[in-house]
């Protein structure tokens, strides 16, 4: 299950792609447009900055933007950098230990394919595709 923590970094993302023209984006600006506590949005961009996907600069003016263009970032890369593994089942994560059951497990091929399902449908979207995209919108 995607946690509060990964769905709001989307947010984040998507408001920093929406807003890359204004320059640097206060925390204030974002905590209020997407209705995010600022003292939450703290620990999110602080692993975004940490994690390479955005840049932040303190002070006055200060604020955050992207390192790259939203084409270039897809939705897992955000989630998988705030989430940590998007493994459907422990044995499938990167750092799991070798299952005794490997070879003989008849569910292991359902979770494998599920697995694949699910990163290529995060990895498959990118930033770009929700940049002024609202339920409903026809764009």
């Amino acid at each position: 299950m995607i946690s509060t923590k990964g769905r709001y970094a989307l947010r984040v993302m998507i408001d920093l792609a929406e807003h890359e023209t204004d320059g640097l984006i206060p925390l204030k600006d974002i905590s209020e447009r997407q209705d995010i506590s600022k003292k939450y949005l703290e620990i999110i961009v602080r692993d975004l900055v940490r994690s390479g996907l955005i840049e932040g600069f303190s002070g006055k003016g200060g604020g955050y933007r992207l390192c790259r263009k939203p084409k270039d970032y897809s939705l897992g890369e955000i989630l998988e950098n705030t989430e940590g593994s998007l493994a459907v089942v422990a044995c499938l994560a990167p750092d799991a230990d070798s299952c005794p059951r490997e070879k003989i497990c008849r569910t292991l091929p359902l979770w494998k394919e599920y697995d694949q399902l699910t990163h290529d449908f995060f990895y498959g979207k990118k930033l770009s595709d929700y940049i002024g995209k609202v339920k409903g919108s026809k764009h």
